[in-house]
């Protein structure tokens, strides 16, 4: 009777333990991307895929995929699987959209491709960096929205981008220099200028910077190798002075016994 009781709570317990570990594994709502920029030039073509798998999974049985973009020349393509075959593939080509969804109609796996241009810049930033939305994804139940997907990028012209590199290169000099105060206001004034859309002076400022900054290290690093020579000369002539001195002394010393 023991073996019995002890046997039934051994197979009770491995059930619960195969339970907790079905559930550890189960499915859930998630989503992936693959090809999000993290910076690209005015009118330059980007190209993403999200993939939303178990949609339904800890979410509502009915829901609506909404979808908002910054981009140009846009256009959605939403496809829903089931089990890696295609159920239905809807295109879109506004810069947002909404598309319902349904557990009975729909499948296990739902991907977006978004095809568009990077945006003109309407207001440029240097810290933070002037940005635009690459794409955001929303669930709607009812009156509720839930946004799972928020992604952005830095945009940028060519001009833009050589005065941006201007000022980190100055920056960084200044940094190493161990700071430099004309410098600083340099790259302040090229940073306003930055923001102005005035590039090319915001480039020359920089630059400026930069070579002050360089400039202070230089005369920095110039000042201490002068003191570490200067300082050896002085060890040197002690040196010299204190061997000179005792060999006099070594001479009047043997001249007296004389």
């Amino acid at each position: 009777m023991n073996l019995i009781r002890c046997s039934n709570k051994t197979a009770a317990l491995l059930c619960v333990v195969a339970l907790l570990a079905t559930a550890g594994t189960a499915s859930a709502f998630s989503v992936s991307a693959e090809g999000v920029p993290s910076e690209t030039a005015v009118e330059e073509e980007v190209s993403v895929m999200y993939t939303i798998d178990d949609p339904f999974t800890d979410a509502p049985n009915e829901w609506t995929l909404a979808g908002s973009t910054e981009l140009q020349d846009v256009s959605w393509t939403v496809t829903v699987l089931r089990a890696g075959s295609q159920v239905s593939q809807e295109t879109y080509g506004d810069q947002s959209f909404e598309q319902d969804l349904e557990i009975d109609n729909n499948g296990d796996q739902v991907r977006v491709e978004l095809v568009g241009t990077t945006p003109a810049i309407s207001n440029y930033t240097y810290d933070p960096a002037q940005n635009y939305q690459v794409a955001s994804l929303s669930r709607i139940s009812g009156s509720n929205e839930d946004e799972f997907r928020n992604d952005t990028a830095r945009h940028y012209t060519e001009e833009s981008q050589s005065a941006r590199q201007a000022i980190d290169d100055a920056q960084a000099a200044i940094d190493e220099a161990g700071g430099n105060e004309d410098a600083e206001d340099l790259v302040s004034s090229a940073i306003s200028s930055y923001e102005n859309g005035n590039f090319q002076n915001a480039q020359d400022l920089a630059e400026e910077a930069e070579s002050q900054a360089q400039q202070a290290q230089q005369s920095a690093q110039t000042q201490r190798t002068l003191l570490l020579v200067g300082g050896g000369l002085i060890v040197l002539l002690l040196l010299v002075g204190g061997g000179y001195y005792a060999y006099t002394q070594m001479s009047e010393d043997e001249y007296s016994k004389l």
